[in-house]
């Protein structure tokens, strides 16, 4: 399987966003991300990195 976790790094730190996840796609400021499961989540933000290696997404918040 190919799927990879969404996690938010906030002050340093990885916070687990969403486990699974299938689809992401990034629009307007927004990234919208479904999982295997159906679950669907939408991130103000942006995406700092993906690994595809360590099945792993991280995202960063907007600044305010």
């Amino acid at each position: 399987m190919c799927e990879a976790n969404a996690y938010i790094v906030k002050e340093g730190k990885e916070e687990l966003y969403l486990e699974n996840v299938d689809v992401l796609v990034p629009e307007g400021g927004k990234i919208y991300l479904k999982n295997l499961f159906g679950e669907q989540k939408t991130f103000e933000g942006h995406v700092k990195e993906i690994s595809l290696i360590r099945h792993k997404i991280l995202l960063e918040a907007a600044k305010e």
